[in-house]
């Protein structure tokens, strides 16, 4: 029974195989068979990934490091495709090119341009390259010249031809407001002298409040400033915009420190003194100027009560 059981746990006890050793030529291909069908489903973060896999595997691999500056161009990573190439790189001129106007190194970008053309290697994605490069220097005749190059030879169904066309209008407004519409509005400016300044009346009129006939037709032509509302939330509960008296702009202070309440002082104390005028005594007689007490008439104090 022993070795029946032994036998069947031995049996039971699958031994792990050893794995195979993948050649280096495998493993590459097999990344290069990922990289593709990352590229087809558009998953570029993933395929540059794949690229520096390859090339840590094969460093001068001119396939992966041709595909990795094609991915970084596509994902706009203009800086890692210019410390790729670095830069004694002398056969992706175009791509430094390229990287170098979409950095805003117009100097550097027109400086390979003309390596290009000396070497004349120019084809048609040079010339688009150095007529945006001269449209964004301000170019524009130079600009308009080589777009109607491109367009002469290009398909009128194409996208190319659509992209082309729209660039060449815009170089094409930008120069026409540089020769003619931006001249026509410098003079236009210099022709409409300002009217003087109206000094400062004086006069009765004006200390009044009355307004001269020379601004009221002034502001007869100018827009009515609007004037806003008032929003019904921010209106306290029994308040009427316009009818309800304002507030007491005292009601912060003290009561004693307000103006109405030095007023009832005054007021309690009996209004300051005797009346003047001319005063008819008991006895018929008007005499003139202050009358001998505030209050009891001519007969002087009055008797206090008991």
């Amino acid at each position: 029974m022993s070795q029946v059981t032994q036998s069947s746990a031995t049996s039971g006890k699958r031994k792990a195989l050893p794995k195979k050793d993948i050649s280096l030529g495998d493993r590459v291909q097999r990344l290069f068979t990922s990289l593709c069908a990352q590229i087809d489903a558009g998953h570029f973060t993933n395929a540059i990934k794949t690229c520096d896999k390859v090339l840590r595997l094969v460093p001068d691999d001119r396939d992966a490091k041709q595909t990795k500056l094609f991915l970084l161009l596509q994902t706009e990573r203009y800086s890692d495709a210019l410390a790729l190439l670095g830069p004694s790189n002398e056969k992706f001129v175009f791509e430094r090119a390229y990287s170098s106007y979409r950095l805003q190194r117009l100097d550097e970008a027109a400086r390979l341009l003309d390596g290009i053309k000396q070497r004349q290697e120019q084809d048609r994605g040079s010339t688009h390259l150095e007529a945006q490069l001269n449209y964004r220097q301000g170019n524009y005749q130079i600009a308009i010249d080589l777009y109607n190059q491109l367009l002469d030879s290009s398909d009128p169904g194409s996208d190319e031809y659509s992209d082309i066309l729209t660039n060449l209008q815009a170089s094409q407004k930008h120069l026409d407001f540089i020769n003619a519409d931006y001249l026509r509005a410098v003079d236009g400016l210099s022709s409409k002298h300002a009217p003087p300044p109206v000094p400062p009346s004086t006069s009765h009129g004006t200390s009044l409040g009355v307004v001269p006939a020379i601004n009221k037709a002034e502001d007869a032509g100018r827009e009515p400033i609007p004037v806003r509302g008032v929003r019904a939330r921010r209106v306290p509960k029994g308040v009427v915009p316009g009818v309800t008296p304002p507030p007491d702009p005292e009601r912060w202070l003290k009561k004693s420190e307000r103006s109405t309440f030095q007023q009832a002082r005054i007021k309690r104390k009996g209004g300051g003194g005797a009346t003047q005028g001319v005063v008819e005594s008991v006895g018929g007689s008007a005499t003139g100027g202050h009358t001998g007490h505030g209050r009891g008439g001519a007969h002087g104090r009055g008797k206090k009560k008991k």
